[in-house]
């Protein structure tokens, strides 16, 4: 019996960020046009904290507080009511937030709009996905790897400290998904691409789990991953989709 093939997830990285500045509804929309079927966001809360509760601002979608100071960030409670509306009430959301802490927040917003079974949370805290689960079990989840606060690939000096880092921990990863994957209970796992394995996807599989690979904007190495096994691709550029 022929093997049925699975429906490669495409992703759009805070919408189509090459296309139009990412985490704007203008990038969501985009994405939408061009086929995707998820729209990766970024959630963060500025640095307010010390504030009492009623004083803080409100969850925003920027990628980090220097980008939110650099423009007026959507409030993720505006981005959520887009998707409500199309072409964006047919996608998926991930909200892969960044910081810990306000979880109770996130859940409340999703389950407001009833956007509960739409959604996923993808984020490298330990710490969220726990409380994420404690509060809304039917909300998906997904682990991303590895933790980083910034891209040392960007940093020339840093580059080969970076690469040697890379090999060990591809060498080690697939290990580590078939350790924690099970005791996690997470959905989906994201990966960084060059961290990504045939053996890695077979161990995601069997645990049943999605493993999407991001950030991937070069469409010979989406062909290799795909062939590879991946579950999905997250991309700044759907436009490359259409070519797979």
């Amino acid at each position: 019996m022929a093997e049925t093939k699975r429906k490669l997830r495409l992703v759009g990285h805070k919408g189509a960020d090459a296309v139009a500045p990412g985490n704007t509804l203008e990038s969501f929309r985009a994405a939408a046009e061009l086929g995707v079927d998820t729209v990766e966001l970024d959630v963060i809360w500025l640095p307010d904290a010390h504030l009492p509760l009623a004083e803080r601002h409100p969850l925003v979608v920027a990628h980090d507080w220097e980008d939110a100071e650099r423009r007026r960030p959507l409030l993720l409670t505006e981005a959520l009511d887009a998707f409500l509306e199309p072409p964006l009430d047919r996608l998926e959301i991930d909200l892969d937030v960044k910081l810990p802490g306000r979880e109770e927040e996130l859940v409340a917003a999703l389950r407001e709009r009833g956007l509960v079974e739409r959604a996923m949370v993808s984020t490298m805290e330990m710490h969220t996905l726990k409380r994420v689960a404690e509060l809304e079990p039917g909300l998906r989840r997904g682990w991303t790897y590895p933790k980083a606060s910034r891209d040392w690939t960007a940093k020339r000096w840093a580059r080969g400290a970076v690469r040697a880092a890379m090999v060990a921990m591809r060498h080690r990863l697939p290990g580590l998904a078939a350790e924690r994957l099970p005791k996690m209970g997470v959905e989906a796992m994201w990966v960084y691409h060059p961290l990504v394995t045939p053996r890695l996807a077979r161990i995601c599989e069997l645990a049943r789990v999605e493993l999407i690979a991001w950030t991937v904007d070069d469409l010979a190495r989406m062909r290799k991953l795909q062939a590879a096994g991946v579950h999905g691709l997250c991309s700044n550029d759907p436009r490359l989709f259409a070519n797979l």
